[in-house]
């Protein structure tokens, strides 16, 4: 008998959701026979690629894993000592299990809609209460991307806010760590402001200049107190950035009682691996009356519909998709799930346990530095937290080969030696160092007495500079520090909060497609999280082979020469692709190419990219259809021919279609002497059926967050990697600690030379599980899915746009506006849905009034089919309000979302059941989904702006 056995598991099988049979069923519904023939009638044929991806074999995911341990293997895990803005840590193993390892948070969205995301927005609230404690500052918003990004941020926004429109002089001081100096280069650049790097106790300060930056300890580890310099700025009107370490400022005196006007920095060491350079959460803070200036999203205190404290994301007219070319920032992801495990950090610490883990690291450096005074090395920082610094004249060389004997790593700078500790760092480390120390010098440790040493430690630190001021006072920091409470209360919040645990996602143009736990098992392992990302090169093989590989495989799957690893966000890979168009004209003499087109249904991210990167933006108009109107492309063209810098454009369109005249579209760029950025939000439609290359575009950029599978994480991680034709390759960005340059690279966009690398393991782990056939066959089932969906809707919503044989891409937007004459708005719709258990669709973009869905080819028939129902049921409702039957003002859908609180009370005033207000359809009951709280009232909370933990007799207050 013939076994017909299938000898290997396939990953594909279950990352695709849809079986042959549940396929045959959707394919009938749309009207095709099959799959192919949905294709060709959704993908134009002269952009479908000739021959299929060349990609190695796809691996089971018992495989892959087996052979990254090989390559694992390659990365040497030595002790760090490198420090420049990178730490060794102690993930609580009660936050790394059930918040960093946990689907619960990982696949959580934005939390754009509030009442399904309290549980992220309660935690990004104590991630910004710790940060204003922590800083002595006003306001902080719920993170940035890493240290050097947030310090250019802060040097525009100062920009912005200068009172004399003629300074554009921005002084830097030479002890900020050199990656941050890169970055400060790349961002100064397009705006013509000029960098003054040099010390900050000999600066001659001047009207010329509208802001400054220091470093706190500076980059060298020596704790300057600022002060007077702060008041010399000040008095010329100039605004003060600190670059601040955060655990440092436990034991410091924080930045706010002594001038600073922004605070900077990193909340890596809270608890977040290095991960060679990331994902790791910034922060940033500064004084209230900069809160519409300030970039990235903050977390207010509102109240819901019953008068309830309630979280929603405030502020948000500062966001570039309302302000465009005139947003202050083009902020789009933050690094919201790294916040959320900084901001439990501090809540399993609280304020003596932060103290306590700072105070040791000073001790210990403290008595490293003695230890080496007493060996006669010669000390150079007479002021240090955890940074000590020695010239080791001749012995650099027997010094070096020393610590490489003994797994360590250091920062040699020519003769000098910078050795930072950290949380890990242990007495035995210590005496290991002294040690071998000691060896150079023909002394043995014994000779130290080292118990003497130890009981003679004594502070580093200056008294004027030593914290007196109390923090972390809110009951969040002080009730939660056995693993229990903490437990008990992540669980609370995880609890309140929807993800891709209890439904789809089916948001457009945000892809929430399947994060596999196999693509997410390899991020914590020693050898890839505890590597720092300026190790020594010869001790990442396996990073290198890794990174190595995955830049093959995108540029394969986009048709580009190489990638730009660097970019750790969709929107700074907008940026990066921006910026190395500008050097390739630069370089050929064409500086006074700037303007760039974006049709008018551009993401928001577009515009605002664009005019951080000094160009001037024209807007090409759209047709009736929703695709670019071609005439007017042209016409515009050809007007500004002389200064035409690029295109920027989305394929398939941000109205989910694939537009048939793309072809010719980059042709006429092109013609005009131009170049044609893709921005690669809608890859999931485009993988192994056509590319970017093949199009016509020069410049890509993939969100890996999206189409290659990196969770969202509630807001954050993303990654935006950029692929690039041969003739920009020579402009990629490059870095100033680590060689990754190019003959012409623009200085670096990112702190970390490959970004968040530890992360670009998950869209490794995807690609080399799928391979090429199960990638093109998932671009095929996002169609497929994006298409079924239309046909069951389609008889109850008008869907704005489609192809010309009646298609969709992977995302289609339904017509909502015609309700509105009822009063029924599309965010009612949005909240109604939550009582199905669903999160909305994109609201109003990129059409005001509509719902944008992309339902992913992760998901299964039945899940497409419940969605389906919810949304035909609520149409139903609308046409109850439409017809009259329901009161126009006091309705099902403008009383939504209703909270298990409401529906169970004692009173019930509705005109409505509380059984169709709950559980409208059968199978809601199986699954329910409560929203935590009513309808946030979004008016009230940027009225009353509070940014920060209120203390506990502050709540009814709110309520009042």
């Amino acid at each position: 008998m013939n076994l017909n056995i299938d000898f290997k598991e396939k990953f594909e099988s279950r990352h695709i959701a849809p079986d042959q049979e549940a396929t045959t069923q959707m394919l009938s519904q749309i009207g095709v026979d099959s799959l192919d023939e949905l294709i060709q009638q959704t993908v134009p044929a002269q952009i479908r690629l000739k021959e299929p991806l060349n990609l190695p074999a796809a691996k089971s995911e018992f495989d892959y894993l087996n052979d990254l341990r090989q390559a694992a293997s390659k990365n040497k895990v030595f002790k760090s000592f490198i420090g420049k803005g990178y730490y060794d840590n102690i993930t609580p193993p009660v936050i790394l299990r059930n918040i960093f390892e946990n689907p619960g948070w990982y696949t959580q969205y934005t939390p754009y809609q509030a009442e399904i995301s309290q549980g992220r927005l309660q935690a990004l609230l104590n991630f910004q209460t710790m940060v204003i404690d922590l800083t002595g500052m006003e306001i902080a918003n719920a993170s940035l991307l890493d240290e050097g990004t947030a310090a250019a941020e802060a040097m525009f926004m100062q920009y912005s806010l200068r009172k004399n429109q003629k300074a554009n002089v921005f002084f830097v001081s030479e002890d900020i760590f050199p990656q941050t100096i890169d970055i400060l280069r790349t961002r100064s650049a397009p705006y013509g402001i000029e960098l003054l790097v040099g010390s900050h106790e000999t600066v001659e300060l001047d009207d010329r200049m509208f802001g400054a930056i220091v470093q706190y300890p500076s980059g060298k580890g020596i704790v300057y107190n600022y002060s007077d310099f702060a008041s010399k700025a000040h008095a010329l009107n100039i605004k003060l950035t600190v670059v601040a370490d955060i655990l440092s400022l436990t034991v410091l005196t924080p930045p706010g009682e002594w001038g600073a006007d922004i605070v900077v920095g990193s909340t890596q060491r809270f608890g977040i691996p290095m991960g060679f350079g990331g994902p790791h959460a910034a922060f940033f803070a500064t004084k209230d009356e900069y809160k519409r200036s300030m970039p990235g999203r903050i977390i207010g205190v509102t109240v819901d519909s019953s008068g309830n404290y309630a979280l929603r994301m405030a502020l948000q007219t500062r966001e570039q998709h309302i302000r465009r070319d005139k947003a202050t920032s083009n902020i789009c992801t933050a690094q919201a799930l790294l916040a959320i495990m900084a901001g439990m950090y501090a809540a399993y610490h609280g304020p003596k346990g932060l103290g306590n883990i700072a105070g040791r690291i000073h001790g210990l450096a403290s008595l490293l530095a003695s230890s080496l005074e007493e060996l006669e090395y010669k000390q150079l920082n007479l002021t240090f937290f955890d940074t000590i610094r020695f010239d080791l004249g001749n012995l650099t060389g027997p010094i070096h080969a020393e610590a490489i004997n003994n797994l360590c790593n250091f920062d040699f700078n020519g003769s000098e030696v910078c050795i930072s500790l950290d949380e890990t760092t242990s007495i035995e480390d210590v005496k290991t160092i002294v040690r071998f120390f000691a060896k150079v010098k023909g002394r043995n440790l014994n000779e130290l007495n080292f118990e003497d040493l130890i009981l003679g430690v004594s502070s580093r630190i200056p008294a004027e500079l030593e914290r007196s001021s109390t923090f972390l006072t809110h009951p969040v920091f002080n009730d939660h520090h056995s693993e229990h409470e903490m437990l008990r209360y992540i669980k609370s919040l995880e609890a309140k909060d929807l993800s891709l645990c209890h439904s789809m996602i089916p948001l457009g143009s945000c892809t929430m497609k399947l994060n596999a736990t196999t693509e997410m098992i390899p991020v914590t392992w020693a050898e890839f999280s505890k590597i720092h990302p300026f190790a020594p090169t010869d001790q990442v093989g396996g990073y290198m082979q890794i990174l190595s590989e995955l830049n093959d495989w995108l540029s394969e799957i986009t048709g580009f020469a190489a990638m730009s690893l660097q970019p750790n966000s969709g929107a700074q890979g907008e940026y990066a692709g921006l910026m190395v168009i500008r050097a390739y004209h630069a370089d050929r003499n064409d500086h006074h190419r700037n303007i760039v087109l974006i049709p008018s249904s551009a993401h928001g991210t577009n515009p605002a990219s664009a005019a951080m990167a000094g160009m001037k933006v024209v807007v090409v108009k759209c047709d009736e259809n929703g695709n670019i109107d071609v005439e007017d492309l042209k016409t515009k063209a050809v007007q500004h021919k002389d200064d035409l810098s690029c295109l920027m454009v989305t394929y398939p369109s941000t109205h989910g279609v694939f537009e048939e005249s793309i072809i010719e579209i980059c042709e006429v760029i092109h013609e005009n002497g131009g170049q044609v950025y893709m921005d690669g939000a809608n890859m999931n439609a485009q993988v192994g059926l056509t590319s970017p290359a093949s199009i016509g575009a020069d410049v890509c950029h993939l969100n890996l967050h999206k189409t290659f599978c990196i969770p969202h994480g509630g807001g954050g991680p993303g990654m935006g990697p950029i692929g690039v034709a041969k003739h920009l390759v020579p402009f990629l960005p490059g870095h100033t600690v680590v060689d990754i340059n190019n003959d012409h690279s623009i200085p670096a966009v990112s702190a970390a030379p490959w970004g968040s690398a530890s992360i670009l393991l998950i869209s490794h782990a995807y690609i080399a599980m799928m391979g090429a056939e199960g990638l093109t066959n998932a671009t095929k089932y996002a169609i497929l899915n994006a298409n079924y969906i239309k046909s069951r809707l389609e008889d109850h919503y008008p869907v704005l746009y489609s192809g010309s044989m009646g298609r969709c891409a992977h995302e289609m937007i339904l017509d909502c506006r015609s309700f509105k004459s009822a009063g029924v708005e599309v965010t009612d719709i949005a909240k109604r849905l939550m009582d199905y258990g669903f999160h909305a669709p994109t609201v109003s973009f990129p059409v005001a009034g509509t719902l944008m869905v992309e339902p992913t080819e992760s998901e299964p028939k039945h899940e497409l089919d419940r969605f389906c129902d919810a949304m035909i049921a609520i149409r139903a409702e609308i046409e109850e309000v439409l017809t009259g039957s329901a009161d126009k003002h006091n309705n099902i859908l403008k009383n939504a979302p209703h909270t298990s609180a409401v529906v169970t009370a004692d009173n019930w005033d509705k005109e409505y059941s509380r059984q169709r207000a709950a559980f409208p359809l059968p199978y809601i009951a199986e699954r329910k989904f409560w929203p935590s709280i009513g309808r946030v009232n979004e008016t009230h909370g940027d009225r009353t702006l509070i940014c920060s933990c209120p203390p506990i007799e502050a709540y009814s207050e709110l309520e009042a």
